[in-house]
């Protein structure tokens, strides 16, 4: 029987102690029937199920009992599902018999209808085109439409469901159901009543919408009038649902319609275009217009795209005046039609000039809210143009570098996209000719700079020709390097930077030109071949750029000669003739690269390995095995000489300035050539791998030796090193890696665990005791710091059990030699379990801790092959841990709990409840390592599956407060779902540009991580979250008023829409009429833009003599409000004031010729002097009303005016303290000329204060 069909029943046969009459009576039910089956001895199948219920039925159909008759019904409509449809034709007619007395509306209640429409679906879902002309089930049909306008929403949604699904799916082999006439002249019955029944004709539109069938051809042009009939209602509901219906009923269009009755059938939708005000009637609208030109196309491709400019006219504004949601449906719906109507014999037509015109409105200001999405579509129909967008599109090109380059532009992002949607389409030679970088001073019209390009063109050429680098691109670099070596002789360092940085950008362009240029045989020549090797030998700043480019071409170019695309830039054939044409210059490259290796230090030079490998791949074995017999001479060489490296050559500083050994440079260049050795080489590594692989004194050594050797066995099991590796496996590598296993670096863990992984894969029956002779290095490998180790020993595990899975005989005594263990062990996957868990017997806790994690990883990947017996005396054991006082044993014995709570079944865990929750609650309390949110993750995880109940069962009284804690947790997670969905909104247009750029090309995020990461670390973090809201309470935002500093709103009348700012940072005033004027405009707040941007200034540390300075955050923030509040004050005075641009106040105030007035009115004038500042003079605001005061300290003789200290004095204690100056050991200096003889001057803030004391020779 169904395994589904079975977990049905039980769930039934659980509802027998339901507190609900009707569920205890569907329970009584089925055990009843069950019992009858089996008296009768019948197969238990869903056919003795129905034989039995259609038995019971056709008893109590006249008898009356309505409770029987529902729970036989409600039990049919499990059962039919999973009768097969042989069964059902035959039972038809005694079935729509018995089914039809349950559809009286006046006396049914609603479950009880539920469960006959499902019936009722099942059962002519099962029929032939034959038996729906029977005016049985003609009428049946009626019924279930005449339900799906019910007024009872449960019944009416059910009923709909029935006949969309029975709709949607004809009977094979026909293409239209042979009952659509009926639903097609019903619908037209209903919808020609809208009128006067509007809630009817609401409940068919819904009903249309979710049915996906083709209408019948004759009805479908009236069904379409119909529909196009109610927006003339005006009633919203009713226009957005019966646009959303012909939304469906377009997807049968090409099939019913002509190119006429289509193109008039679009005519008249275009008629009904809502106002953009009214967002859900818009984007239904839209949607039509969107599947409907898609369809049309197909049927008519010129004559939609005739029509297609002033269908974009007419859709574009909805971007400029729509809601939020309603531009992002427009944008949808012009980007669609620019991909899907533009057919590719037009794309240089007239027609598409129409288009571009129209999009370049859209650039305007009045569309400024929009721009982002105006962007998007403008960088779509580059991509559909590709290099028919030259000349066409070039002033479109130009008229966004502009805006792109003021320097308040707000879409640089959004720019940048469309400018390397340009760059992809027309190339880098037309972009440029477009607008030219002018870095070399040469003649241009424009002569504007553009060196801001560099970066973008780099990340967009692509199949660009490479020879228009080595034409125009590589003199250029070389004219700025000139440049800037020629300023570096006048002693302009900052020039010579500047222009050095633009060199080595040019050459960073080589990568986009690399990846697979359709022009290799004619462009890289043996001069340009030359010309960067000597790039990669003599000049380091370039070398990373030239090995990423030629990286690039290589492995594209030998990916393409070895694939059968059919579409790719160059074809198979021309590829092998350009892999061939760059073999030739590889030895010579790999001369260079190996020089320039051997002498870069270590930690900077993984392009060059990278390179070397790219390179390897495209020359001949022959050559490959001739260089490595070299290599491996030099090693043996550096061998013999070697020393191990001392702790100062250890340090990091010392491996950034200088190359490592030679040993070390010659092994990694032999393992690299791994993969591409013959037999006779390979043995010529694996000797040398041995004597690595013994070098204990140098860890580094070792650990290239293992990864030699690990690289080797992980070839294929047809390649000459997999062969040898296999034929040395028993005699020497297996007791080599035991013999070893004392004398392991830490560095060289990793590599070793990979190469046991490697070679346990592919293990034979005889040498099985491999396994358990490495299981516990790969035990102990669970418990390592590094990461990339962890994650290779707990593979390791799993491909040790998978080995075991497979079976074999293990000879014990082959392991350690005991005569105790000469008893030989079958292999599987209990005894793998067993040989893991006996190292819970070890004596130190961090092998105990690492054993159960290993047990962890192990149950989630093979619960399924264990049986339930021992998945209990495993879980019993290993709980005994988990009330063990070693947090290290008890943290993984957490894990292990985690990991049984979501795999194990139901019935396993349950019975076992009283003995996992108590242990887990003794860490309920405790903090450190996180043990309080590990166990409340487990127990919740536990309730979600088992049920909170349960788990409050098993939980001692002690710890109810933690149970308590969960249900208002619970509930309050629950409100806050009913209570999430009204309060999303969309904010900005960078966020709709970026939905629908996700929408537009549906590319799906990735997962990372495995499943088994996600139990163990995966869901602590919501439990944070929630003790932060528990700890903080509910903070309520505060509504501030918004001052704007260096900026004006502009008021808007209508008040839905955002409003804008006019930044007034310029020296005179905005000129409204200059091209540049939009980007003083802003539709954020210049004050909350600058608040983000000091705070985030705030945040980063700053280094002054090497050290950290960290700002006084309090202090900051002190400082920033009351410059907030000067701000907003002079901006209050200076907006009152009758002539802004001359304040002549604020001048007699500053001016040296001013004057104030005293309190007697007096007139007094400033005695300034050249040089004195307005803090000196003391002067007052206007807003004080009071005569300026004089200064704290007065110039005299013997008086300098200056308060000594002041910058040690603390400004929120008492006490001195020191912020970024010397130690404040002496606070006033020593002036000789107020010095006397045996008495010091000691000079205070205001007055003279003299205290002379004696000074005794």
């Amino acid at each position: 029987m169904d395994s589904e069909f079975e977990h049905q029943l039980q769930k039934l046969r659980d509802k027998i102690g339901s507190k609900t009459p009707h569920q205890q009576q569907h329970a009584a039910m089925l055990l009843a029937v069950e019992e009858t089956i089996t008296e009768q001895k019948a197969a238990v199948e869903p056919a003795s199920y129905f034989a039995a219920l259609l038995t019971l039925m056709e008893q109590q159909s006249g008898s009356g009992s309505n409770a029987l008759s529902n729970a036989i019904i409600f039990l049919l409509s499990v059962v039919l599902p999973h009768v097969s449809a042989s069964m059902l034709r035959a039972k038809f007619t005694t079935m729509m018999a018995v089914l039809s007395q349950s559809l009286d509306l006046a006396s049914a209640d609603v479950a009880l209808l539920r469960s006959v429409i499902s019936c009722l679906e099942t059962v002519l879902l099962a029929q032939d085109a034959s038996s729906w002309r029977q005016p049985i089930a003609q009428g049946t049909l009626r019924s279930l439409m005449q339900l799906s306008t019910d007024s009872k929403p449960k019944i009416r949604k059910r009923a709909q469901e029935a006949v969309s699904s029975l709709l949607s799916r004809p009977p094979p082999p026909t293409v239209i159901h042979p009952a659509a006439h009926i639903a097609s002249r019903f619908v037209l019955e209903m919808l020609g009543n809208a009128k006067a029944d509007t809630q009817a004709a609401m409940h068919t539109l819904q009903l249309v919408k979710q049915t996906e069938m083709l209408w019948p051809a004759d009805e479908f042009e009236g069904l379409c009038a119909a529909l196009m009939q109610l927006p003339r209602l005006n009633t919203p509901y009713v226009a957005t649902l019966a646009f959303q219906a012909l939304e469906t009923v377009f997807a049968s269009a090409g099939e019913s319609l002509d190119e006429d009755q289509f193109r008039d059938l679009l005519i008249s939708v275009i008629d009904l275009k809502p106002n953009s005000s009214d967002s859900a009637t818009s984007e239904a609208w839209l949607n039509i217009i969107q599947k409907g030109y898609i369809a049309y196309a197909q049927i008519g491709a010129e004559a939609c795209f005739q029509s297609l400019p002033d269908l974009i006219d007419l859709v574009l504004p909805d971007i400029e005046l729509g809601k939020p949601s309603t531009r992002d449906a427009a944008t949808r719906c012009v980007w669609a039609l620019i991909r899907e109507c533009i057919p590719d014999s037009k794309l240089g037509s007239d027609g598409v000039q129409a288009i571009i015109k129209i999009l370049a409105g859209g650039l305007s200001y009045r569309y400024r809210e929009s721009w982002a999405l105006v962007f998007l579509l403008i960088a779509a129909l580059f991509q559909r143009l590709g290099k028919f967008a030259h000349p066409s599109m070039d002033a479109v090109t130009k008229e966004v570098a502009n805006m792109r380059m003021e320097p308040e532009f707000q879409f640089k992002d959004e720019a940048d996209a469309v400018l390397g949607a340009a760059i992809r389409a027309v190339g880098p030679q037309v972009f440029l000719e477009i607008l030219p970088l002018n870095l070399d001073g040469g003649q241009s019209q424009d002569n504007v700079g553009r060196a801001w390009l560099l970066p973008l063109m780099k990340s967009h050429i692509r199949n660009a020709p490479l020879g228009y680098f080595v034409s125009t691109m590589l003199p250029l670099a070389d004219k700025l390097s000139a440049q800037s070596q020629q300023f570096v002789s006048q002693n302009r360092e900052l020039e010579a930077k500047i222009y050095n940085a633009l060199s080595q950008q040019v050459w960073a362009l080589l990568s986009g030109f690399c990846n697979v240029p359709v022009d290799i045989l004619d462009s890289f020549t043996v001069g340009f071949a030359e010309r960067l090797a000597n790039e990669i030998l003599e000049v380091p700043a370039t070398r990373p750029a030239i090995c990423g480019a030629l990286q690039t071409l290589l492995t594209a170019v030998h990916a393409l000669a070895h694939s059968d695309l059919a579409n790719g830039p160059i074809t198979q054939q021309q590829a092998l003739a350009a892999e061939m044409h760059l073999a030739r210059f590889a030895p010579d490259y790999l001369a260079q690269l190996f020089n320039v290796f051997a002498q870069s230090p270590g930690s900077g030079r993984g392009y060059l390995m990278d390179t070397i490998t790219a390179f390897l791949a495209v020359i001949t074995p022959g050559e490959v095995n001739t260089t490595f017999a070299k290599v491996c001479a030099m090693l043996d060489q550096a061998l013999k000489s070697h020393k191990p490296p001392t702790a100062a050559e250890l340090t990091e500083r010392y491996l950034e300035a200088h190359p490592p050994p030679t040993a070390h440079t010659m092994t990694d260049l032999a393992i690299v050539m791994a993969p591409y050795l013959d037999t006779e080489r390979a043995q010529m590594l694996v000797r040398a791998a041995f004597v690595l692989a013994n070098q204990s004194e140098d860890a580094m050594l070792q650990k290239k030796g293992y990864k030699a050797l690990s690289r080797l066995a992980a070839q294929t099991a047809e390649s000459p090193a997999r062969q040898l590796i296999e034929s040395v496996m028993t005699e020497q590598l297996i007791p080599m890696l035991i013999e070893s296993a004392g004398s392991v670096g830490a560095g060289s863990r990793r590599d070793r665990l990979m190469l046991i992984s490697a070679l346990a894969r592919n293990l034979a029956d005889d040498q099985l005791h491999f396994i358990p002779a490495m299981l516990s290095e790969a035990i102990m490998g669970t418990k390592e710091a590094n990461e990339r180790a962890r994650n290779v020993a707990f593979e390791t595990l799993l491909v040790m059990g998978r080995r075991m899975g497979q079976g074999g005989v293990i000879h014990m005594a082959t392991v350690g030699g005991d005569s105790e263990m000469a008893a030989e062990q079958d292999a599987n996957i209990v005894e793998f379990f067993k040989m893991t868990a006996a190292g819970l017997a070890a004596q130190t806790p961090h092998m105990v801790s690492a054993t159960i994690a290993a047990i962890s990883r192990a149950l989630f990947e093979f619960h399924e092959q264990l049986d339930v017996q021992f998945i209990v005396e495993l879980m019993s054991t290993v709980l005994m841990f988990v009330v063990n006082n070693n947090r290290e044993i008890s943290k993984s014995s957490l894990g292990f709990v985690k990991v049984i709570a979501v795999v194990l079944p139901k019935d396993v865990l349950l019975p076992h409840l009283d003995e996992i929750v108590p242990s887990i609650c003794k860490w309920s309390h405790e903090y450190k390592n996180q043990m309080r949110l590990k166990c409340r993750h487990i127990l919740d995880r536990l309730a979600r599956r088992l049920g909170l109940d349960a788990v409050a069962k098993a939980t001692p009284e002690e710890h109810q407060k933690l149970i308590i804690n969960m249900r208002k947790r619970e509930q309050r997670l629950q409100r806050a779902k009913e209570n999430g969905g009204a309060q999303q909104s969309t904010n900005g247009d960078s966020a709709q540009a970026k939905t629908v750029a996700v929408a537009a090309t549906a590319v799906g995020k990735k997962s990372f991580g495995s499943a088994f990461e996600d139990i163990i670390y995966g869901s602590e973090s919501e439990f944070e979250d929630s003790e932060d809201e528990q700890q903080g309470g509910a903070r309520k935002k505060n509504d501030r008023a918004k001052k704007n500093k260096g900026g004006r709103q502009i008021e808007s009348g209508d008040a839905s829409r955002s409003g804008a700012w006019i930044k007034e940072d310029t020296d005179g005033p905005l000129d409204f009429l200059d091209r540049s004027a939009f980007t003083h405009f802003s539709t954020i707040d210049p004050a909350a833009a600058a608040t983000a941007k000091a705070r985030r200034a705030r945040s980063e540390p700053k280094v002054r003599n090497g050290k950290f300075v960290f700002d006084d955050e309090e202090e900051d923030e002190r400082k920033a409000k009351a410059a907030a509040k000067a701000a907003a004050e002079a901006a209050q005075d200076g907006a009152s004031a009758p002539d802004a641009g001359e304040d002549y106040y604020l001048q007699s105030l500053t001016s040296k010729e001013g004057f104030y007035r005293t309190a007697n009115q007096k007139i007094k004038f400033h005695k300034r002097k050249a040089g004195d500042s307005d803090e000196e003079m003391g002067i007052a605001s206007d807003n004080e009303g009071a005569a300026p005061k004089p200064s704290v300290a007065k110039k005299g003789k013997g008086n300098t005016g200056t308060v000594y200290g002041r910058e040690f004095r603390s400004k929120k204690a008492q006490g001195d303290v020191k912020r970024g100056n010397v130690d404040p050991y002496a606070y006033i200096p020593l002036n000789p000329k107020t010095m006397k003889k045996g008495a010091i001057a000691i000079k205070g803030n205001s007055k003279k204060d003299k205290r002379t004391r004696s000074v005794k020779g």
